[in-house]
């Protein structure tokens, strides 16, 4: 029964890993240089659904995966897509996101455990927040480091164009989270 665990966990932190690889196909092109992509809800929904660990191990998964010349950071690839590119300091986010919206769930809601509705919709949307806020705060960040900007002069170009797809984003994380986590976690425990 372990080995089944262990394999489901592999498999799903393997296609969590596939689906943010392939969200960054999903574009729309912004003056600012930072597309607009389902990548992030995607890393989001690896920590949201999967736990902190698997999760981020998604999220790793998938740097390393651009890290080693997979174009799959909007199209691009490398590490210099991290250390000098406008969007470096979102994929660094993406795998702080996956941590803490997973960490904040699964402590708030363990699995295994009845919770009221009210109750999960609550958390849920807390977690996919803070997953939210700490991708934007990194790729803020980031976005300020590689092109010498203050982060005032930064957040209408990284945050501000965002502002109305990510709330799209977080409603579709809340939904397909309270949907998917029970289903996920029978395949892990």
């Amino acid at each position: 029964m372990e080995k089944k665990k262990r394999g489901a966990g592999l498999i799903l932190t393997s296609l969590f890993a596939a689906l943010i690889c392939a969200g960054c196909f999903i574009q729309i092109p912004l003056p600012g240089g930072i597309p607009i992509v389902i990548q992030d809800m995607m890393a989001f929904l690896s920590g949201l659904l999967l736990g902190p660990i698997l999760g981020s191990a998604a999220v790793l998964i998938f740097i390393i995966i651009g890290c080693l010349g997979l174009p799959v950071f909007t199209g691009k690839a490398g590490i210099s897509v991290i250390l000098a590119g406008p969007t470096g300091g979102f994929i660094i986010g993406y795998l702080i996101a996956a941590f803490l919206g997973g960490l904040v769930l699964s402590l708030a809601l363990p699995l295994g455990k009845k919770h009221g509705k009210a109750k999960q919709f609550v958390w849920i949307s807390v977690a996919a927040f803070l997953a939210t806020v700490a991708a934007f705060a990194s790729g803020l960040v980031g976005f300020s480091l590689v092109t010498h900007k203050t982060v005032l002069q930064s957040i209408p170009l990284v945050v501000l164009p965002f502002i109305p797809g990510n709330i799209i984003k977080l409603v579709a994380c809340v939904f397909l989270t309270k949907k998917f986590r029970p289903v996920i976690h029978s395949y892990l425990n």
